[in-house]
């Protein structure tokens, strides 16, 4: 087992211990209904906090994802409702808006040499303004029904049956990802791990089992069927497998990882690194409009609020699943461990009837823990 692998061990051990702790306080954390809602609270922050991963993994930082996707969720939805826009053009234009202020931002920071953080520092505060700006600082309804079940809710769940279908191409999924590292490695000369192989594979099928059977056993108001899982969390860990793929089985991915180990070494390797920071800015940028699609529709509205201070929880949640602030290591399927971890923290503060103020400091000392820790594993 490598570090990488130790850490997320060790991380999803601290958020086992956290759920049974709360549950032992509150009677009511580990329920059906509270985990159903921490998925979905958990999503848009963990959506945009994937694309995050990359962008530190090499080095770089983003502040004004939050103000970004305040900016794209009320120009959306003001297109929609004062504009007399279809809700395809409008998604397409919050869509267009992301990329157009993703590419600004990686031309600055890779072309012209501007620090990233003051990049993203000024847009952080720009887009803000331009957020209040689009719609004069009014609320924006959203009525569509198909773009409403994306944020989840009562409407927004794949049912007992359709849940039950998605784990079972989940499970297949992961034994054929298995038997495929198997061939691999025999064709590379190595000995097959059958023991290893078999592990791994139980372990993914008893998650998503057990996920499923959890969510499968949400019922409001006494319905016969259960809810399923949630449409953001679907959402959701599509975009993980999909970044995490890409980050470990593509060029693009391996470029990223050698430009934050050493981007002077990358550069003389014949990596273009330019390229390579402006894309992953874009990348990061569709990432936030797609979480604004699912913010804004849990929100059944546009507000120029949204996503304020995000970009700090989207930063931690990647800090706390091991992505290093010195770039060059850590990975997608961390942050995932990271967000929740978080939210855990914050639903079971709430439910034990915890101020606000003090909950804000608790989650602020969480972050700092995190980049303890993160210092003490690479000394």
């Amino acid at each position: 087992m490598n570090a990488q692998t130790q850490r997320l061990a060790v991380m999803a051990a601290v958020l086992v211990a956290i759920a049974i702790g709360f549950h032992v306080l509150t009677g009511s954390f580990l329920t059906a209904e509270n985990l159903y809602n921490i998925a979905q609270q958990t999503a848009v922050v963990g959506i945009v906090a994937s694309g995050m991963a990359l962008i530190i993994v090499a080095r770089q930082i983003d502040l004004a994802v939050g103000s970004l996707l305040g900016a794209v969720g009320v120009l959306m939805a003001w297109l929609q409702y004062s504009q007399g826009w279809s809700v395809v053009a409008s998604l397409f234009a919050g869509l267009g808006l992301a990329l157009a202020v993703g590419l600004f931002q990686g031309w600055l920071s890779a072309v012209i040499g501007i620090p990233s953080f003051v990049v993203t520092l000024g847009g952080l505060v720009s887009l803000r303004g331009v957020a209040f700006l689009v719609a004069d600082g009014k609320t924006q309804p959203v009525t569509e029904p198909w773009l409403l079940a994306l944020g989840g809710g009562l409407d927004g769940s794949l049912g007992e049956r359709g849940s039950w279908l998605l784990g079972a191409a989940v499970i297949a999924l992961i034994w054929a990802w298995q038997f495929v590292q198997r061939r691999a490695r025999v064709r590379a000369g190595g000995a097959p791990d059958s023991r290893s192989d078999l592990i791994h594979g139980a372990l993914g099928t008893l998650a998503v089992v057990v996920v499923v059977a959890v969510f499968n056993a949400y019922r409001i108001d006494g319905q016969g069927e259960g809810q399923g899982l949630p449409l953001p969390l679907v959402i959701w860990a599509a975009v993980v497998i999909a970044l995490g793929f890409m980050a470990k089985h593509t060029r693009f991915g391996r470029y990223v990882y050698a430009i934050g180990g050493n981007p002077d070494a990358a550069r003389l390797a014949g990596i273009p690194v330019r390229r390579v920071m402006i894309q992953l800015n874009l990348l990061l940028a569709a990432l936030v409009a797609l979480a604004a699609v699912v913010a804004m529709a849990r929100l059944n509205a546009g507000t120029n609020s949204m996503g304020t201070g995000m970009e700090l929880t989207v930063i931690a949640a990647a800090v706390i699943g091991g992505v290093s602030l010195a770039g060059g290591s850590g990975s997608v399927a961390g942050t995932v461990l990271g967000a929740l971890i978080i939210q855990s923290i914050d639903s079971g503060l709430l439910l034990t009837d915890v101020s606000i103020g003090w909950r804000m400091v608790v989650l602020g000392q969480v972050l700092v823990a995190a980049v303890v820790f993160d210092r003490v594993v690479q000394k």
